[in-house]
């Protein structure tokens, strides 16, 4: 069974709502500075593995749109 297209749309087009998009780009920032505490260095790997298995998902979302439209 296909999923339909705009479903497909949809998730290549997921993304952090803009508050955990915000906190992210902050923990990054405080890390490169040295700054983080221990619960924000967990707080950090938690939101960039999620960040990067929503990417894959975007990604693979992505190829599935361009083999569609083949």
């Amino acid at each position: 069974m296909d999923a339909p297209v705009d479903w497909i749309k949809s998730v290549g087009s997921l993304h952090f709502p803009p508050k955990t998009d915000h906190r992210l780009q902050n923990l990054m920032d405080r890390n490169n500075e040295g700054l983080l505490g221990a619960g924000e260095r967990e707080e950090l790997e938690a939101l960039a593995e999620l960040s990067e298995e929503l990417s894959l998902v975007r990604a693979k979302a992505l190829q599935i749109l361009g083999k569609k439209q083949e």
